[in-house]
């Protein structure tokens, strides 16, 4: 997939009349690339698309026009677009509870580092966490990861061919598994060159 350019974002002002219209389409689309892995650890599978509005909603709420500063937006957000042999994803870990999500994330603490995507007969693509900087101590893991998982050629064209797709946590204090639906499996196929 192809970075983004200054030339693909609008306006600011262009995006706030669009605005409405387009953050309808892409959270819809967002929605076919969401993947809950038990009850508090969800990823979103990142692309072209999704990045685009991040990048366009950071411009809208911190009013940046000027050149240098949309371009900064786009070296922050471009690494999350998949580079064609592989996965992107935000991974969002959830409590609702504050004391609750203190002592879980204490307990999950090193949890980035396995999470998985596999397809039947193939070794696990494990996540690579964090490569912009550590979101983790040594005491707890952060809430939100960004994570890659790297794919073979012959991993990727099972995918293209309509295997199914699991998707886990195997951690000691969090362990989930799930089948991707092929609606989302046929999404992130798309990622593929």
């Amino acid at each position: 997939m192809t970075k983004l350019t200054p030339a693909d974002l609008m306006k600011l002002e262009d995006y706030s009349q669009a605005r409405p219209q387009f953050r309808a389409e892409v959270l819809a689309h967002k929605k076919r690339r969401q993947v809950a892995v038990g009850d508090n650890l969800t990823l979103l599978f990142e692309d072209r698309r999704t990045v685009q509005m991040q990048v366009q909603e950071m411009l809208r709420i911190e009013r940046i026009f000027e050149a240098s500063g949309i371009q900064e937006e786009l070296d922050a957000y471009n690494p999350l677009i998949p580079d064609g042999s592989n996965l992107k994803a935000t991974c969002l870990i959830e409590f609702t509870d504050e004391q609750e999500r203190r002592q879980r994330l204490t307990e999950m603490r090193g949890v980035e580092d396995q999470i998985y995507v596999q397809v039947p007969d193939f070794d696990r693509a494990k996540a690579i966490a964090d490569e912009d900087m550590d979101r983790s101590d040594e005491t707890k893991t952060a809430a939100v990861h960004f994570l890659r998982f790297e794919f073979s050629a012959p991993m990727i064209a099972a995918i293209k061919g309509g295997a199914p797709v699991l998707v886990g946590v195997d951690h000691a204090a969090y362990r989930a598994e799930v089948v991707l639906a092929e609606h989302v499996r046929d999404a992130l196929a798309a990622d593929f060159v």
